[in-house]
């Protein structure tokens, strides 16, 4: 199994689900900020997660670079809700960001220029790239039709669902996530989807 965490901040996801796939699978954990993804690294390796690797990178609907401002990592704040672009109502993390300065360039890429040659879990949380996400991922849903978690707070809901339906994926809202599951998928004939609730047949 292969999971890919988009948006893995220090590897809380991470961590948990290569220690729990240790022997059977692995996780692919992005992350766009400099100082986080070390310590996303680091965490893998305290936690001798030789199943997880971590990518210093954004994600987006192109290849290229993205130039993002830089927080004050000597000050507090929710750096995992740091948003790599300017928008109308940017959320305020703890302290101000000024996108006007922004001076750190690093890549951008697509998932789908990864090629990769199997996915089965995919969670995007990326602090309202998320459509960036998926629109850059078109052809690895297409391929391997992987059960999505995304966040949707700062997305339009309403074009992520969209792309869903596109897709023929049933989904169910989980707080301020989507959960998504291909309707080829075999799992979905055991779990049942109604009143805002998800529940799965035990054998």
């Amino acid at each position: 199994m292969v999971a890919l965490d988009c948006g893995a901040n220090i590897g809380v996801h991470t961590i948990e689900w290569a220690n729990l796939m240790t022997g059977w699978g692995e996780v692919i954990a992005f992350e766009a900020q400099e100082k986080i993804f070390y310590a996303l690294a680091g965490n893998i390796i305290l936690n001798n997660c030789l199943n997880a690797s971590a990518k210093h990178l954004a994600l987006g609907s192109s290849n290229g670079k993205i130039t993002i401002p830089e927080p004050d990592y000597l000050k507090p704040a929710s750096f995992g809700s740091f948003e790599l672009k300017k928008r109308a109502n940017n959320e305020f993390i703890g302290q101000a960001i000024d996108y006007t300065h922004a001076n750190k360039e690093i890549d951008l890429i697509t998932l789908d220029s990864l090629n990769l040659v199997r996915v089965d879990l995919l969670k995007i949380d990326v602090e309202g790239m998320e459509e960036e996400v998926l629109n850059g991922a078109l052809k690895l849903i297409s391929t391997h039709k992987p059960i999505i978690f995304i966040e949707i707070i700062k997305s339009n809901k309403q074009n992520l669902i969209s792309l869903l339906d596109s897709f023929d994926y049933k989904y169910i809202h989980l707080g301020m996530n989507i959960l998504a599951i291909n309707q080829d998928d075999d799992c979905i004939d055991k779990i049942t989807f109604s009143n805002g609730s998800i529940s799965i047949k035990r054998a």
